[in-house]
């Protein structure tokens, strides 16, 4: 089992109750920022020892029969092929799925009392599993949006949060569309940050400046190598990878961060079910048993992410508007 050193000074929260943390012995590993003495550490070997705490049978009895019955909760995570550390990717055996997503998916299912089966995917298939039934339950760092709501229904268990990389040692800073204007900017297809990104560009333009220069890559590391190419000048994605990829390289920096919601509304990213699938309000009330409990807080401690943490899970909250409303 082997350790990767983040290269973050934090101290691990210990559990508060039920389930004790994974013990996780890390070979030695560099300091964190500014010389402090308190490395983090990322355990990225198939043997995670993940929490997976007793069912609670008020929590329980909120599953729908038909799928109380299958005994499983198929859970879609849209790690693909490269995936996104450390949401979601694979560990070091190139199968096993690891990261927060994975975590607070099979912890929910252990409330749940059902088995859970994670099932690896793209973004864009990870849609089409649930629509089709194929998955129960998408846990793959998805935002709250309004027109996703249409077809899902939301149980949320992390702030969200966005943010734009830049090579190391660059002075530019971005906190609005024309921060942007005329720039080259990756964004992933399909996802709210490529929302945003397409607004400020429209922003930037009726202001008189340059369009936004938006590329598409295949995946995160065609992304960074562009980057780092310089064919490209920042990429905008989801800040937890945008400050790992920060960390563990330190090739690249975070020049902005911005609400996953837009400028108005704190985004939130929720574990994503079928509209009316009847599960989503189990899917709350397991999140907000983890949060008691304390083990919610572990997992995220573990993947150093106890700053995008939430108070409580809300069934279908709002979400990033639906574009000219």
């Amino acid at each position: 089992m082997r350790i990767r050193p983040l290269l973050f000074a934090l101290v691990l929260a210990l559990p508060l109750a039920g389930c004790a943390a994974p013990e996780e012995t890390p070979r030695e590993a560099a300091a964190g920022p500014a010389g402090s003495a308190t490395p983090f550490t990322i355990n990225d070997g198939p043997d995670q020892q993940r929490i997976v705490p007793a069912r609670v049978e008020a929590v329980a009895a909120l599953v729908p029969p038909q799928i109380r019955a299958t005994g499983k909760l198929t859970i879609g995570v849209g790690a693909a092929a490269s995936g996104s550390p450390p949401l979601m990717f694979t560990a070091t055996d190139n199968r096993t799925l690891i990261g927060s997503e994975p975590d607070i998916a099979v912890a929910v299912a252990g409330i749940l009392g059902l088995e859970p089966v994670l099932e690896n995917t793209s973004w864009e298939s990870l849609f089409v599993g649930m629509d089709s039934g194929k998955y129960a339950v998408g846990a793959s760092n998805i935002t709250v949006t309004e027109e996703r709501k249409r077809k899902y229904d939301f149980a949320t268990y992390r702030l969200d949060n966005l943010a734009f990389a830049a090579k190391k040692g660059t002075t530019w800073k971005i906190a609005g569309p024309r921060d942007v204007a005329g720039r080259r900017v990756a964004v992933s297809s399909g996802t709210n940050q490529e929302k945003i990104l397409v607004e400020w560009s429209t922003e930037a333009e009726r202001l008189g400046l340059d369009p936004v220069d938006i590329r598409y890559y295949q995946n995160n590391q065609a992304t960074y190598l562009a980057l780092g190419s310089g064919q490209i000048d920042a990429y905008l994605g989801p800040n937890p990878t945008i400050a790992y990829h920060s960390a563990v390289t330190g090739e690249t920096e975070v020049v902005g961060t911005h609400s996953g919601a837009g400028a108005d509304l704190q985004g939130k990213i929720a574990l994503t079910t079928k509209k009316g699938s009847g599960l989503v309000e189990a899917l709350a009330a397991a999140v907000n048993e983890l949060i008691r409990s304390g083990d919610y807080g572990t997992i995220l401690a573990r993947w150093n992410l106890a700053n995008e943490a939430t108070g409580t899970s809300e069934v279908n909250p709002p979400g990033l508007p639906i574009e000219g409303t």
